[in-house]
């Protein structure tokens, strides 16, 4: 069966998101008012060949923390669905 996973990986919330930080200041130069915070990360989608959902689950598990995410400074966040 085939699956689609979409996943978001950001930066820890106590690291400083410099890449987030540029847009904020840059919103506030293009008179973009009211935002408090900007946090940068990655969003990504795969699609899985699987034999259920539960076993397409440990492949992108497995998968954001061998290769697309670094535990250290990210975390990760991800939603299945039948594709």
């Amino acid at each position: 069966m085939k699956y689609v996973a979409e996943i978001d990986i950001m930066p820890h919330k106590e690291l400083l998101d410099p890449q987030g930080k540029a847009v904020q200041n840059s919103m506030g130069n293009l008179h973009i008012e009211g935002v408090e915070d900007v946090r940068i990360g990655k969003h990504i989608r795969l699609d899985i060949e699987a034999g259920s959902k539960e076993e397409a689950a440990v492949k992108v598990d497995e998968a954001c923390k061998k290769l697309l995410a670094n535990l250290i400074m990210e975390t990760y966040h991800y939603t299945i669905s039948e594709g």
